[in-house]
């Protein structure tokens, strides 16, 4: 551990230099096995035309050609129709998976919140909406009632009608 942290800087470069060569030479084989190995499958696959003939021999060799353009396209469009609709059916599933297991519902807070501040935050910043109904309210000035006679007392009324008695009474 020691011996490492040591490392003058210039055996560090020489290390560093040493590393990024063998890179190199390793990036240079993987470039020329891949030319070899695209030249080994085209003159398997797609063998040299012979030019050197005449139009009859030509013609077969671009319908041989068209053939295998053809060929490649219905493939290339199977392929592509087959990687659609797997696409398709994941999607189908990965709905039916939360279909199954369900939208968990989180667990609310309790917010302390005034009720002008809930109507605000519904109605927006513009409504200027006040919950304090006591302000709202008309203020009536109570009047003072004059007793009348009539509308007294019963107490009252029971003597009025005792002197009467009396007055009935006496005479």
């Amino acid at each position: 551990m020691s011996d490492a942290k040591k490392m003058t800087s210039s055996r560090r470069h020489h290390l560093k230099s040493l590393i990024l060569g063998i890179a190199a030479t390793w990036i240079e084989q993987d470039k020329n096995d891949l030319v070899a190995a695209k030249e080994a499958y085209m003159s398997e696959n797609c063998p040299a035309p012979d030019m050197s003939g005449d139009q009859a021999i030509l013609m077969e060799l671009c319908k041989k050609l068209q053939s295998a353009i053809d060929k490649i396209d219905e493939d290339r469009y199977d392929f592509q129709s087959k990687v659609g609709k797997s696409d398709q059916e994941i999607d189908d599933l990965k709905l039916k998976v939360v279909d199954l297991i369900g939208v968990k519902k989180p667990a609310l807070k309790k917010v302390r919140m005034s009720a002008d501040a809930m109507l605000q935050a519904l109605l927006g910043g513009k409504h200027k909406v006040t919950m304090d109904l006591r302000s709202n309210l008309k203020q009536v000035k109570k009047e003072v009632k004059e007793e009348s006679t009539e509308a007294g007392d019963w107490r009252k009324n029971i003597e009025d009608k005792a002197d009467r008695k009396k007055m009935f009474e006496t005479s």
